[in-house]
């Protein structure tokens, strides 16, 4: 069974001669669905009725050749003019760099990993620890991370679980560097006596805009154009390193395993290096690649591998010690929660001038979801609602305008958190085993939770 579109028809385009079959969603590959039914369970439609469904796969083969076209319309200036790409609309007419990867059906880590090539894959670097994220991320022969029509896409390596921070870093020092060498050139080159007027405007206005992304691409092209026009060696120089001209986006993936442990001290080296680099942390709460380990981000009374009777002790804290620098930005989020706080969150933490860290909240096939891992985005609404993950945003430039930089993103609690957890067999299987002591962890588990809401809403009004 294979997900697809209820409804499409012929319109005509006025940019193509002829008529042409133009969907009225998002288009979906019969061949590469992996029968999780996560898009069918949250993809909007009307009057009650599912946009998605599922059916035969041999019925949907004839539709290939509409997704394989609708590359055609991924970017459309146009569309993205009317719904811009930093909007949860706008942010799916973006051609999304990571397609068709390893990871379990339904997993939670992959759609985030997908909506930041959509809003930056195009001048992205990723620094990815070893892990899920490096599993499905690049396992040979195969690689998800792709290229858009101008050839253009994330630039990916992965590195080991314990140094991945500090790999990040370096990615970033030599692109500062390369940049710097850059600037000089074509400072040189406004100088020059043979420099047109053209030139010399064009290299005035990037250097003006050379760290920001928009200024620097549209500058940047300008800057490009006038050079090959020059021919001279400092525009050729110019020329040579093109590919420097847009301000990159320098990311760091992995997973709390990583993130929170092993690889923490060179993660907390990171934060405080003041660099500009965006940290992503997948946060399943358990080592999930290497079959389901307790890390320090499993919370109290979720069982998993050396944690069979359940783990006693709370979950570490990261955002708290990210917060504590004071010039981090700081963000918890949970897709299928809250879209837009999640691509705002994304959005900020990109265009912040400074180290920033975003912990995700990402269901996984360890967590034993009764319902399914096809459920994820469910799961993740769930957990917010029932008080067991918050949502927020921690933005120094707030606090730089006199303002709170701490804004709590997440509700009152609404549902029942013991009903949450319990539709987990993380949890459910330990008060089988266990009953008495699944009564206290869970006890004490629900107390924490109430207890963080309670800080982190004081912190809020502050």
């Amino acid at each position: 069974m294979v997900a697809t579109e209820q409804l499409y028809k012929i319109v005509r385009c006025p940019n193509y001669f002829g008529e042409i079959l133009f969907w009225t969603g998002v288009t979906v590959s019969a061949l590469d669905c992996l029968g999780c039914q996560s898009c069918v369970q949250i993809c909007p439609g009307k009057k009650g009725e599912k946009a998605l469904k599922m059916a035969p796969i041999e019925g949907q083969l004839q539709y290939q050749n509409a997704f394989n076209a609708s590359y055609k319309y991924c970017d459309n200036p146009e569309v993205l003019a009317k719904f811009k790409p930093e909007t949860v609309k706008g942010s799916q007419f973006k051609q999304p760099l990571l397609e068709f990867s390893g990871a379990c059906a339904g997993c939670g880590e992959t759609p985030y990993a997908k909506l930041i090539t959509q809003l930056f894959g195009d001048r992205m670097f990723i620094a990815n620890a070893t892990g899920c994220s490096s599993i499905w991320g690049g396992s040979a022969p195969s690689m998800p991370y792709t290229v858009n029509k101008d050839g253009h896409g994330p630039a990916w390596a992965n590195s080991l679980f314990e140094d991945n921070a500090e790999f990040g870093i370096g990615m970033a020092t030599a692109m500062n560097a390369r940049r710097a060498r850059l600037a000089e050139t074509v400072a040189k080159l406004a100088e020059a006596e043979c420099a047109s007027e053209e030139i010399k405007s064009a290299a005035k206005e990037w250097l003006d805009g050379m760290d920001d992304a928009a200024i620097s691409k549209t500058a940047g092209a300008k800057l490009l154009e006038a050079c090959k026009a020059c021919g001279c060696d400092l525009g050729k120089a110019v020329i040579a390193d093109a590919d420097l001209l847009t301000k990159k986006s320098m990311w760091i993936f992995g997973g709390d395993g990583w993130a929170y442990d092993i690889g923490f001290g060179g993660l907390d080296h990171a934060l405080a290096s003041g660099e500009d680099i965006n940290i992503f942390v997948f946060d399943t709460e358990v080592y999930s690649n290497t079959g389901g380990q307790a890390s320090k981000s499993t919370p109290t009374g979720s069982t998993a591998k050396f944690a069979a009777a359940g783990k006693t002790m709370k979950k570490k804290d990261l955002a708290a010690i990210a917060m504590s620098y004071g010039y981090v930005y700081v963000a918890q989020i949970a897709m299928g929660a809250d879209y837009n706080q999640c691509i705002k969150a994304i959005t900020e933490a990109e265009k912040y001038k400074g180290p920033s860290i975003i912990i995700g909240y990402a269901p996984c096939i360890n967590h034993g979801i009764k319902k399914g891992l096809g459920t994820s985005m469910l799961e993740t609404k769930a957990a917010v609602a029932s008080g067991y993950w918050f949502n927020f945003r921690y933005n120094p430039e707030l606090a730089a305008e006199g303002k709170n930089p701490f804004v709590l993103d997440s509700k009152e609690p609404t549902a029942s958190y013991m009903d949450f957890i319990k539709s987990e067999t993380r949890y459910s299987s330990l008060e089988k085993a266990f009953p008495d002591r699944a009564s206290s962890l869970f006890s004490s588990a629900e107390q924490q939770a109430k207890e963080k809401y309670a800080a982190l809403k004081k912190k809020a009004e502050n």
